[in-house]
Formats: structure tokens, sequence, C-alpha cells
């Protein structure tokens, strides 16, 4: 018996009764694991040991066995238990075994592999003159967005499965016009360029960006440069530039018709970005603190899109990850720091730097066309949360 992601992502969304048995790795589970809005009650127990006592004849029966013997009070039978593993094949052989011992017993199908691919997608303004669509890789907290206005679609930050936004625009009956990065991104594959390739719409990107910043490779693929202030058209609505280096030196924010700020990984609404993902932290810095402080500086009422989130209780009700500009300031610690001086600031920053995920290196060679990784290749690279953020809730 299997659950989908999706109806594993509702169960924890609604706060049913849901126990995890995650059979992967300690080192695998310490660094990711399925997370909802809510604590979600969750176990550990790495495959290897359960199969050390196992007859290959017969898996789930040592399964059995061995949950029994070892997890039997750690294990509700009071709720569903839900056998996770990286792939799906591992915790369907211990979902079964649970179910022998009278469990309400379940394999999360496609496991963690499909729990990071899975797509979420949530209206945030559906008007005659506008849409804006938040899209989503919840379980790595990666942000993307869509606005449509008069038939035409500007895809913002698109994630790898290009897929999702060329049939999300088609159902609106509209066509791809601009497809942005507002950055080039360290923590997850972009499919900026395949997206703009498929629909033969323009790929822009900051030209700062278009040189690795580490191997000072320049990259290799065509865009179209985006410049402070410029401003991009498509239907009846505007996007207006604004550079934020800082997360990177070719970061940019994107204002829409004045109500929507997409911030990429620059500002986000329970956190700030880390500046250290080129590895110059402390001369990055500086710029970052300038470039909050000109987010901030904003009009009120001006709703900010980010790039990530850290967590799903970041969401308001709907699933949305947006919040005003107003008041941002007093629930947002980094938000908070940078409006003090840049010396403060600074010393926020570089006493609160997380660790350096060392894929993400290879990540920034694949979006500036460097390396061309194979799907699996991909999907491991990308495993895992993002960290860009500088603190997490």
């Amino acid at each position: 018996m299997n659950l989908t992601v999706e109806a594993l992502r509702e169960r924890l969304r609604r706060g049913e009764p849901t126990f995890l048995l995650d059979v992967r790795a300690a080192k695998e589970f310490a660094a990711w694991k399925v997370e909802g809005p809510h604590p979600v009650e969750t176990i550990n127990v790495p495959y290897t040991r359960i199969l050390a006592e196992a007859d290959e004849d017969d898996i789930a029966g040592a399964a059995a066995g061995y949950l029994a013997k070892h997890q039997a009070s750690a294990i509700p039978k009071d709720r569903l238990v839900v056998a996770v593993c990286a792939k799906g094949g591992t915790s369907a052989f211990v979902a079964e075994g649970l179910r022998s011992l009278g469990y309400d017993a379940v394999n999360l199908e496609g496991g963690m592999i499909a729990w990071g691919d899975a797509y979420e997608v949530v209206p945030i303004v559906e008007e005659p003159p506008l849409t804006v669509l938040q899209v989503s890789r919840p379980a790595r907290g990666c942000l993307s967005w869509i606005a449509i206005s008069g038939g035409a679609a500007a895809v913002i930050d698109p994630l790898r499965h290009v897929d999702r936004y060329t049939e999300l625009v088609e159902s609106r009956g509209a066509s791809i016009a601009l497809v942005i990065d507002t950055h080039a991104h360290a923590d997850h594959i972009s499919g900026g360029r395949a997206l703009a390739e498929r629909s033969g719409a323009p790929y822009y990107l900051h030209p700062y960006d278009a040189i690795h910043p580490m191997d000072m490779l320049p990259a290799r693929l065509d865009f179209e440069p985006l410049r402070d202030r410029a401003c991009l058209a498509f239907g009846d609505a505007v996007l207006d530039v604004l550079h934020v280096p800082g997360h990177t030196l070719g970061a940019v924010a994107l204002l829409l018709d004045d109500r929507f700020l997409f911030a990429g990984d620059t500002l986000f609404t329970a956190s700030i970005a880390r500046p250290d993902l080129g590895g110059k932290a402390e001369a990055w810095t500086p710029l970052h603190h300038a470039s909050l402080r000109r987010l901030l500086a904003l009009d009120p009422s001006v709703v900010l899109c980010p790039g990530h989130f850290s967590h799903p209780a970041e969401a308001d009700e709907r699933g949305a990850h947006t919040a005003p500009i107003d008041g941002l300031v007093s629930r947002n610690e980094g938000a908070r720091h940078a409006t003090e001086d840049a010396d403060a600031f600074a010393r926020y920053i570089l006493a609160s730097l997380p660790a350096f995920p060392p894929q993400y290196v290879e990540i920034k060679r694949v979006n500036l066309g460097l390396a061309s990784p194979a799907e699996a290749e991909a999907s491991e690279l990308e495993l895992g949360k993002n960290v860009c953020a500088l603190a997490k809730i």
C-alpha cells in the first residue's frame, strides 16, 4: 500500500495523526527529512540495521521481526505510520512488515526523491488584469513565480522541471514572453535556459552573474542582460529591475507594477540571504547591507514574493510565502539587523553563516552552462533543502 507525496502533504497540512518511520541512513536523515506546517513525529531506523537481520527471501518478515523486537514501544498503533526511504523501495518492505504486526502502515511512494521533486501551485492574485502564481518545490523550500498579464507571462526563477511552467501558462490561455533568473542560483538547477529555449522567449540574467565567482570562468549561455532601473514589459504589466548585489554580485529584484516584489534570494519573509556562496562574504556583506536597505525602503504596501523559505510554517493558511514590506522588520531578524549600521550588520552576518554545501559550487557551474549533468546526477546534486538563508526559524 502506497501513499503519494501529495496525499502525505495534505495530511500534514490538515494536522491528521501521522507517524513517520524513516529508514534512510542516519546522515541522510539528519540532513533532510519530511516536514509539514505542524510538528511531524518521526523516528529514524536505518535500513542497514533492519537488513542486517534480514532473510533475503523475506525482507518484510525480517523487518517485522526487527521492529517488533527493537522498536515496538516507539511506533504507535493509533495513527497512520508512513515508511520512508530514498526511492520508495526498501520502505515498501518495511511497511509490509508493519502491517503484519497490526499497524496501519503505508509506504511513501517514490520516497524522498519524489518528496523533493513535487511541486505545488498557490494563486497569490487572480484578477482580470493580472495573475500571480507561486510555484514551489515545498520539500526544498524553493519558490518561483509566474505573472500573467494580457495573455503574456513572465516566469521568474523557474525550477528544473520546466514542463510545470509551460502547462500552467498554457492552462490559463497565455504564452511565455519573459524568462528571468534573479541571480545565478547555487542551491538548485535553474530551468531558466531550458524554458526559454522551449518557449522561444528571451532569457534574462544580470551580466555580473555570468561569471562563476569561484572558478572565474565565463558562462556558456545566451542571455539578455538585466540592468538596474531597466523596465521589462509583458502584456499590460511592467517589471522594474532593481540591482541588489550581496547574495551574488548580479542579484536583482523585480518590482511588478509597484505591487509585488520578486526579491529572489536577497530578502525572505522570515530571514535574509547569506552573502558567502561566492566565497567572498566579507567583501559582499556591505553590498548586501545596502541592497536590503533599498528593498526595505520601498512602499510599505508592496508584497514581498521571495525565492526561498526555510520552514513550511512560514506560509499563511493558503500556503503562500508572501508578506507586505510593512512590518517585515519586526518579524524578520535579518531585516532588523539590516536597519543597523554597516559594521553592526557585518558582525551579525559573519557570526551567523551556516556551513557551506560543497555541491553548490557544481550547481553554479551547471547554471552557467559549464556542466551538463544527466538526470540522475542532477537529482543527486539537488538532494536536501536549500540553505541560502542566513538563519532558519
